[in-house]
Order: C-alpha cells, then sequence, then structure tokens
C-alpha cells in the first residue's frame, strides 16, 4: 500500500511538471472549455414553490397534477380588508373599485371572489336566479342591514370571504394553472408577476379606514424566492471577502490571494452552468451552493499552496516547489475531495428534488475545484512571478502561528488521555441532547416574526380560519353516479363531520363541496326557505337540480365536478402551519374517508398534503444519506490510510464534532429542518477533510522518523496551517448564513460553522491524543519493534 502511495505521488508530481512546462496550452485549452460552457449560464432558473421539493415522478405530485389538470389551481391569493365597518355603503364602493381593477389587470387570472360577486343563489316564482351578491346594489340603511343578515346566515361566506365576527373580508384570487409561455404548469416568474401586480394594486387602497393584508401560498412562495436572490447575493459578496481577507492573512502575497478565488469563482460558474444546461433550477435548499462552492473549493488551491510556500522557503526553486507540492498534497487533495463529494452525493437518492440536486451538482461542483486546482495552479504559477529571494528570508521567522500550533501539539501529546475522556464525557452528553431533537417544516417560521407575510398569514389563519387546503377527489367511477341521493348524503356528512376537527394549532375551519352547492339550488326552488337547505333524497329531482343551475349561465360547477359528474373534489381549508403538525389531523381525515367512501375510489391531494409529504421524504431521506455518507467516508478513511482498524479509528474526530452538533441541536432546542438535516452529511464530508490531510502527513512524517511526537510536531507546522486557514474559510463561508433574513438559513450556517470549528479543534487534539494512546497500547501488546509496527497502524 506504501509502495502504491509513493507511485500516485510520483504521478501527480510529473504532471503538475508537464502542466508547469505547457502552460501556454493549458491554459488556452481550459479557457476555450470554460468559456464554451459558460454561455449556458443565462438559461439558469428558479423555482421556489413548493411541488418543487418533489420528483417529477412522485405518485404524490402526480396526484397534484392530475388534480390541476382537471379542476384548476388550488392555490390562492387572499387579499384580507379590515375597514370600520364592512356593510358601509363607502367602503362597498371602494371594495367594488379594488376588485374591479384587480380583475382588469391581474395576469393570467382564473377568477376573483369577493362580496362584490360571490354567489347569490336565490329562486323567483318557478325561475333559479344564480347571480352576483351585489348585482343589485344597497342604497338604504335598511337594504345594507339586509345585505349583512344574507351574507352571516350563508355558511358558503363565513371564514371565506367575511370573518365570523364580520370585522374582516376578503377577496380571493386564483390563478390558471397553466403557463401561457410554457406547455407546463404556471411558473415561478408568472407567479412572481401575479403576486407583484396584486401587491402594486392593493397598496394603492391602502389607508388607516382600509388596512390590508396579503397572504395565501403562492405569495409566500414569491416572498421565498425574494429572499432567496437576496441572501444569494449578499452571501456571495461576503464570503469572497471573507475568503480575500482570510488567504491574504495566510500568504501575504498577491498570488495566496488569486490563485484560489479564481478556482472557486471558475468552479461556481462552471456549476451553474451544468445546472442550466440539464434544466436544474436553483430550489430553497440548492441556494445555499454557491457559497458552499465559494468555501469549500478554497480547500485543495490552499493546501498546495501552502506545501509550495513551504517547500520554496527551503529549495528556492519555484518548479521543483510546484513539483514537490503537488505530488506531496495530490494523493491528500484528491481523497478529501472524494469524502466531501461523496457526503454530498449521499443526498443523490433523497426524495426530495432539490436535496437531490444538491447532492448531484455539489459533488460535480467539488470534482470541478479539484480538476481546475490540479490543472490551473501549476500552469498559473509558472507564469506568475514568485519572489523567491523574499520568501527564503523568511523561512527561518517564527510566527505567532507557529507558536500557537507548537502549544497545541504539546497539549495533545501530553494530555491524550484526559483528552479523550473529556472527549468522550462531551459525546455522551452530546447523544442524550439528540434525545431532545425535533423534527419541522415550518416554512412561516423561516421568516421572521415582523416580516409582513409571516404576520399576515398567521392573522389570516386565525381570523379567517385557514389559507391552505386540503383536496380528497371522489370518484364514484359512473357516469351521473353523483346524481345519487346516498353519495350526496355521504359528501354532505363528510363537510360536517370534517369541520369539526380541531386539534388547537391545526384545525379545518371550512369544508366546500358540491352538496353545499346542492343546498343552496334546493332552497331557492322552494321559494329560498331555510327548511329546504338540505339534500334532495330523489336521484332525478338532483339531476334536475344541476341541470338547472348549469342553465342559469354560472359556471361554478366546473370548479368542484368533472362533466360526466362522475369525479368531484371536497375542499378542506386549513391554517399554514409547521407540516410534521398536519401528521396527526390527516390521520382523522383520512380514517374518515375510508369509513365514508368503502366502495369508490378517493384520492387525498392538495397543497397540505405535499407540505406533509416533504416533512416525510426528508426525514427519510436524510436518514439514508447519514448513513451512505458514513460508510462511503470510512471506506475511503480505510483505503487512504491502509489499515482498517485505524481507518475506522480515524472515525472518531470525524464523528465527534457531527454528534457534538447534533447535541446542541436537541439540547437547545432548534427545529430539525429540511436545512438543519443538511448539517451532518455535508459537515461528515468537510470535516474528515482535516483528518485525512492530518493523518496522510503523520504517515509521511512517521515513516522518516519513527517518532510519533515528532511526526505529529510535523503534521502540525505543515498541514496544520493550511487546516486552520481552510477550516477558516469553511467556518466564515457558512457562519454568512448567519446573516439572512430568513431564520433557517441562520441555523444551518451556524450549526455548519460550529461543526467545521470543532472538527479542527478535534484533529488538533483528539487525533493525535488516539494517535498517542493507541501506539502506547501497541507497544505493550507487541513485542516487535515499534516501527514496523506502528508503520502498518497509522
Amino acid at each position: 500500500m506504501t509502495d502504491i502511495r509513493k507511485h500516485i505521488e510520483l504521478w501527480f508530481g510529473s504532471v503538475a511538471r508537464t502542466l508547469y512546462h505547457h502552460r501556454i496550452k493549458t491554459l488556452l485549452l481550459m479557457a476555450i472549455c470554460m468559456g464554451g460552457l459558460f454561455t449556458q449560464l443565462p438559461k439558469i432558473t428558479i423555482d421556489t414553490s413548493t411541488e418543487g421539493f418533489l420528483h417529477e415522478n412522485d405518485p404524490t405530485l402526480l396526484d397534484y397534477n392530475h388534480f390541476r389538470d382537471e379542476f384548476g389551481r388550488d392555490e390562492m391569493i387572499i387579499i384580507a380588508i379590515k375597514p370600520p365597518e364592512v356593510f358601509n355603503l363607502g367602503f362597498l364602493e371602494k371594495l367594488q373599485q379594488l376588485h374591479e381593477e384587480l380583475e382588469e389587470n391581474t395576469p393570467y387570472l382564473d377568477d376573483i371572489t369577493s362580496l362584490i360577486n360571490a354567489r347569490n343563489t336565490r329562486g323567483e316564482e318557478d325561475e333559479l336566479i344564480v347571480e352576483d351578491l351585489l348585482e343589485n346594489w344597497p342604497e338604504t340603511p335598511e337594504a345594507l342591514a339586509d345585505l349583512k343578515k344574507r351574507v352571516l346566515e350563508n355558511p358558503m361566506y363565513v371564514n371565506l370571504m367575511i370573518s365570523e365576527d364580520a370585522t374582516l373580508t376578503t377577496i380571493i384570487i386564483k390563478t390558471q394553472s397553466n403557463s401561457s409561455a410554457t406547455n407546463g404548469y404556471l411558473t415561478d416568474a408568472e407567479n412572481s408577476n401575479v403576486v407583484n401586480t396584486v401587491r402594486t394594486i392593493v397598496k394603492k387602497y391602502e389607508a388607516d379606514d382600509f388596512r390590508t393584508w396579503i397572504a395565501g401560498s403562492p405569495v409566500v412562495t414569491h416572498f421565498l424566492k425574494q429572499a432567496l436572490l437576496k441572501d444569494i447575493r449578499k452571501f456571495m459578496v461576503l464570503a469572497m471577502l471573507m475568503i480575500i481577507i482570510t488567504l491574504y492573512l495566510m500568504f501575504r502575497r498577491p498570488a495566496g490571494v488569486i490563485f484560489p478565488i479564481l478556482i472557486v469563482i471558475l468552479t461556481l460558474l462552471s456549476t451553474l452552468s451544468l445546472m442550466a444546461v440539464f434544466g436544474t433550477p436553483i430550489k430553497l435548499p440548492t441556494q445555499i451552493l454557491p457559497s458552499f462552492l465559494l468555501a469549500v473549493g478554497v480547500g485543495a488551491a490552499v493546501h498546495i499552496l501552502s506545501m509550495f510556500y513551504h517547500h520554496l522557503r527551503t529549495s528556492g526553486d519555484k518548479e521543483e516547489a510546484v513539483v514537490f507540492a503537488v505530488g506531496h498534497s495530490g494523493l491528500a487533495v484528491v481523497m478529501t475531495t472524494l469524502t466531501t463529494a461523496g457526503g454530498l452525493l449521499s443526498f443523490a437518492t433523497a426524495d426530495i428534488a432539490p436535496i437531490g440536486d444538491l447532492g448531484v451538482f455539489g459533488s460535480i461542483g467539488v470534482i470541478l475545484s479539484l480538476l481546475y486546482t490540479i490543472v490551473l495552479i501549476p500552469p498559473l504559477l509558472a507564469i506568475f512571478p514568485v519572489k523567491v529571494e523574499e520568501i527564503k528570508a523568511q523561512g527561518h521567522k517564527t510566527t505567532l502561528m507557529d507558536q500557537v500550533l507548537t502549544r497545541i501539539g504539546h497539549i495533545a501529546i501530553t494530555y491524550a488521555k484526559p483528552i479523550l475522556v473529556f472527549s468522550a464525557m462531551i459525546t455522551m452528553l452530546s447523544l442524550f441532547g439528540t434525545l431532545r431533537i425535533h423534527f419541522s417544516h415550518d416554512v412561516l417560521k423561516w421568516f421572521p416574526e415582523n416580516n409582513p407575510i409571516r404576520q399576515a398569514s398567521e392573522m389570516i389563519d386565525h381570523e379567517l380560519r385557514g389559507s391552505v387546503t386540503f383536496e380528497a377527489i371522489i370518484n364514484v367511477g359512473e357516469e351521473n353516479g353523483l346524481y345519487e341521493p346516498e353519495m350526496m348524503n355521504k359528501i354532505e356528512h363528510s363537510t360536517q363531520e370534517l369541520e369539526t376537527l380541531d386539534l388547537g394549532n391545526v384545525f379545518v375551519g371550512k369544508t366546500i363541496a358540491l352538496s353545499s352547492i346542492l343546498k343552496e339550488i334546493n332552497k331557492a326552488l322552494h321559494e329560498n326557505q331555510q327548511q329546504f337547505y338540505h339534500i334532495p333524497q330523489d336521484r332525478e329531482l338532483i339531476a334536475q337540480e344541476f341541470l338547472l343551475f348549469e342553465m342559469s349561465d354560472s359556471d361554478d360547477l366546473e370548479d368542484v365536478v368533472d362533466s360526466l359528474f362522475s369525479r368531484t373534489r371536497l375542499t378542506l381549508k386549513l391554517p399554514f402551519v409547521d407540516a410534521v403538525a398536519y401528521e396527526p389531523i390527516m390521520q382523522q381525515i383520512k380514517q374518515h374517508l375510508e369509513d365514508t367512501y368503502k366502495e369508490v375510489d378517493v384520492t387525498i391531494t392538495g397543497m397540505v398534503t405535499i407540505l406533509f409529504k416533504t416533512i416525510i421524504n426528508v426525514i427519510s431521506s436524510m436518514a439514508k444519506s447519514y448513513i451512505t455518507a458514513f460508510v462511503v467516508i470510512t471506506i475511503l478513511m480505510i483505503l487512504l490510510i491502509g489499515r482498517v482498524r485505524i481507518g475506522i479509528l480515524s472515525m472518531a474526530p470525524n464523528l465527534f464534532p457531527i454528534v457534538l452538533t447534533l447535541g446542541v441541536i436537541g439540547w437547545f432546542n432548534i427545529p430539525m429542518t429540511l436545512f438543519t438535516m443538511l448539517v451532518g452529511s455535508i459537515a461528515i464530508g468537510l470535516a474528515v477533510d482535516d483528518t485525512i490531510h492530518f493523518m496522510h502527513n503523520f504517515r509521511r512524517y512517521y515513516d522518516e522518523s519513527g517518532c510519533a511526537e515528532q511526526a505529529i510536531m510535523q503534521t502540525l507546522h505543515t498541514s496544520g496551517r493550511a487546516m486552520l486557514v481552510a477550516s477558516c474559510v469553511l467556518s466564515i463561508g457558512f457562519f454568512i448564513f448567519m446573516f439572512s433574513s430568513m431564520n433557517n438559513l441562520f441555523d444551518f450556517g451556524l450549526l455548519t460553522g460550529i461543526t467545521i470549528v470543532t472538527a479542527l479543534l478535534a484533529d488538533y487534539f483528539i487525533s493525535p491524543a488516539l494517535l498517542i494512546v493507541y501506539q502506547a497500547y501497541l507497544k505493550r501488546v507487541t513485542p516487535q519493534p515499534v516501527p514496523k509496527f506502528a508503520r502498518s497502524a497509522h
């Protein structure tokens, strides 16, 4: 195994020498290849929709798409308005103006409903009349009082167009399901166009006596995208600035800053270009990819440049320093790249589409950063002028970093056993903390408490009993099967039974079904008498009443039933809360549907179903990715080190920061969200990088000296320096997410940054302590000379 590693190192050195001598050809060829790839960059798109979390072939998404194709989009924009008095002529006139302006100017509009045009079904002699509620405008106080009475007595209006206490009214906007520009569904950009138009129009009417709130999942989606774009720009600028500062403090020379920055920029542009080529949009989880690649892409360049300047101080030969640096660090950076890519690639099979995208393109980006580092650094160093004499003169100076690393080495070697005991105690405490972890997918809570969209959504959920929908499609399987009184009775029973479900933070605020329309018709055809607000028990009468409704020029039936009267939707309005909180109420809803509709097919879909399916997929996907990442990285560590026992042992300093971070999540009651779940698999891939560099160099120096203590000190003063810089760059790159306006990204940045810092400390203290203790153990149990034994152990 040692001979194989030496041959690989010699090969890397040979490649570096070839690239050094053919610098112009190499740079030109790379420029041509990357230039062609970068032409695809403008095609990159963004998708922040809730359904974007699911793969295209996910059964839940397929059911949702079938539903949208048949009944249109279930998502709605809700504009809540609070005047001093709803049933006031002046307010109603202003409401009408707003309604009409929205109707005329909102793009992709499918339907708009408010008290102005709410369906008013009534009978006049033998005629069924379906008209707008304010078809006849009230002119007197008596007429306004009668209007108020009719509105509050109509179950279809309450908690949909008016609150139970009549202090709020709404305008509900539904957009087209399909995009006018593509063959697919309404695009993210088109949704944003709708939301921006609505907000602009509503803002003109805002006043002290006309307070407005805008909510609904299309609005939340739009503002998530806005926050995403804003944060991406901010993170990239901050990450770049922090990387430049850190690199300058490390190398104190232009090449040490310019080359790594060039590598990460090329890596980022190439990865985004490949996403554009394969039509993969940037989604909520993949928004971390640019900042992630900026931070991670620096690592390999830092290690090679660090060894280059270290060797140049002693040799004074630039070419030999390049060959030595690439030969010395080539294998290690390849292994660190593979472990980081392995940690990310564990996401590739995730049931959450953007997590899978992050796994695929994140790992591709990491590998590209390695390729660019190996191929571009040698020719760039060949061309770039380096002041060799100045660097040689600095070779014997003792810096503050040298003093700190020396002190760390002495502590790790002298107090090896106490360090391991203390680490074990922290690990046990963290493991107890993991028992307190709770899962969450609360999109609204991603926004700060003072965010207008979060406040509007929470207010509307409270006052109007929900803003997102659960849909059940009831398929009786035969034409006109919904005319049967037995089936209509079951649907009516469901609306009444399900509307009583209330589990505190989650409840069914309203039910909308075909049976409600039928009761309206029946009442209207019986001289508008309230006692006839029920389901007729005659099949022919039901068919006749629906026919009369269709002949009244109303198209409202199209929204709830198919043309054959064989399939109908049952809509439940629920609050927009944590997806985990939906589980108990969804179980009750499903049980009711199974018990009630035993002989017909019922399909469950809608936005609530997608939110719930997302968190279920996240939990199962992350469990698989954690296991996959651990197994893959352990195998790679064994291959690098060359011995199974030590390969497994070396995973201790890698698992320590992960367990510690999970303990922090549990003890500090941080929700385990879609983003915090990413920390483990990402961090284990990053944390192992330092361990690989440490073990790789320790093995080299131990083979030379036969002394573990000396090898540890040499490792700290060579790779230890680069590990410090790389970890600083990585941790700062993630701590930058704490500047996000989104709570989920703040937690992700904080936890990942803590994990990386902890991983560095583990490699500075736990790794040396393990080697010292393990070597002492082997000396006691093995009679042969230590150098032979130790060679097989590291």
